[in-house]
């Protein structure tokens, strides 16, 4: 005879606090969901940082000459080289070699859409070393490793995987950390605890999670950076942040190429400027020549791009282009026919916002400081795949191992920490959360999208009949 009979499940233990549970619940299930999306982010960063070692082995003849001379050849001669080279399309821009990098010679070709030809003259021989499709000044290699990271080449729909890594990220990184100083808060020898793993302990959980949160802690001011400047031109977050920038004037100031006495406005001063077809003016390029100088007289060292106009009654363009530490970022509209600078915009002079924003985006991208950028942001990803990595192996460690209560996985933390917050933290936070999500829009979707998944779980396991078990 088999007798069913109701075996009484023990009482949920809370985890902690109600705000260290909720914590915990957050983390735990943030870590497991977005995780993925994070060691996607940090291989395909991974790859990134090595685009200029990439582009000098790739393209090192096009972007290099193999002896520098005394003496550069003029611009001109150097765009006709590269107008005979390259007969289509019209100049964009000019960035006159330095030392031993060639010019640039830049095509706008309406089948191209964003993106243009650059033709790589050789600034002390006049002789072309080569043509490349290039986007904002990338190579093809760089450009291809710029769409992995930022959408995975599916367009606009892959952009949504890196905005939520950037949006998640920051919550996991703080909350991991505040959890890991409640853990050793009342600890003897606290602050060595908490950056450094516990190497006496057994293998097993304890020790996976010393790994996972002394490298967290170590890598924390480095996740919130990339964070933050990933958000700051990310698709949703990014639009918001730039509204907001409008609301308090703290873009970075746009230079003004209306030559005095006129009235045509220009549209764009940037990479994509007018030239000599297309309907824009003719120009005449013994005029970049005269422009160069005038810009250097002005004070513009270091590597420059130089635009024609747009249209008639617009000046040409000088923009500093050196964005590693100390960075020039300088610009002057020049009109060659008088000899007169018509306008200038100098990087002090920019709002604080658009200066840090501007010099955090630099730093994502690993050009600011050079080869320890990149060294710096490579160690970033590691210890993110890292930490990752032992997060996974925790909830591994944490399943049930006991016959009667095998599973393949750990439980996650306890719900309903929620109802043992204090009241003003309730009244607080709700508000909080709202505005966050507001702010970062694919946080607060996958934040509902958590919540409203959680809830039907907890509906289920309330009506699941309890489990029964057979005595002969």
């Amino acid at each position: 005879m088999t007798v069913h009979v109701d075996t009484p499940q023990p009482p949920a233990r809370p985890s902690g606090s109600g705000w260290g549970g909720l914590l915990l619940r957050l983390h735990f299930y943030a870590g497991i969901l977005v995780a993925p999306f994070l060691m996607v982010a940090a291989l395909t960063g991974l790859a990134y940082t090595v685009t200029p070692q990439l582009d000098r082995v790739l393209y090192g003849d096009q972007l290099t000459v193999d002896r520098v001379g005394d003496q550069s050849r003029p611009l001109a001669e150097q765009i006709a080289a590269a107008r005979a080279a390259h007969p289509d399309g019209t100049v964009a821009s000019v960035a006159p070699g330095e030392k031993d990098a060639t010019t640039r010679v830049v095509f706008d070709v309406p089948a191209l859409g964003e993106k243009q030809h650059t033709v790589y003259v050789d600034p002390y021989t006049a002789q072309v070393k080569g043509t490349l499709t290039t986007w904002f000044g990338s190579t093809p290699a760089t450009t291809w490793l710029d769409d992995l990271h930022r959408n995975l080449h599916l367009g606009v729909v892959g952009r949504y995987y890196s905005e939520l890594a950037a949006s998640w990220l920051w919550i996991l990184v703080l909350g991991g950390l505040i959890l890991w100083w409640r853990r050793h808060r009342t600890a003897t020898g606290r602050l060595r605890r908490l950056v450094a793993p516990d190497l006496a302990a057994k293998r097993g959980v304890r020790r996976t999670r010393g790994w996972h949160a002394a490298t967290g802690v170590w890598l924390a001011v480095g996740l919130l950076f990339l964070s933050a400047t990933g958000l700051t031109w990310s698709r949703y977050a990014g639009g918001n942040f730039s509204s907001a920038l409008d609301a308090l004037d703290a873009h970075a100031p746009e230079l003004s190429t209306t030559l005095p006495g006129t009235v045509t406005p220009v549209a764009d001063t940037g990479h994509h400027g007018g030239g000599e077809g297309g309907g824009a003016t003719p120009v005449d390029p013994a005029d970049t020549d005269r422009v160069l100088a005038l810009a250097r007289g002005a004070g513009l060292d270091g590597p420059v791009e130089v635009t024609p106009p747009a249209e008639a009654g617009t000046a040409w363009s000088v923009v500093q282009v050196d964005n590693s530490w100390p960075v020039r970022k300088d610009a002057v509209a020049v009109d060659p026919a008088t000899g007169a600078i018509t306008a200038r915009s100098d990087f002090t002079s920019w709002p604080l916002l658009a200066q840090v924003s501007g010099l955090g985006i630099q730093a994502h991208m690993g050009v600011l400081f050079g080869p320890v950028n990149q060294v710096l942001l490579a160690a970033l990803a590691l210890g993110l795949l890292c930490v990752t990595v032992w997060g996974y192996r925790m909830w591994w460690q944490r399943r049930p191992t006991r016959a009667d209560r095998r599973a393949p996985l750990g439980a996650p933390p306890d719900r309903g920490a929620w109802q043992r917050l204090p009241g003003w933290g309730i009244a607080v936070g709700v508000p909080l959360v709202f505005a966050v999500g507001w702010a970062l829009p694919l946080l607060g979707v996958s934040l509902l999208a958590f919540l409203v998944v959680d809830l039907v779980l907890g509906a289920r396991r309330r009506t699941s009949p309890p489990p029964l078990t057979s005595l002969r």
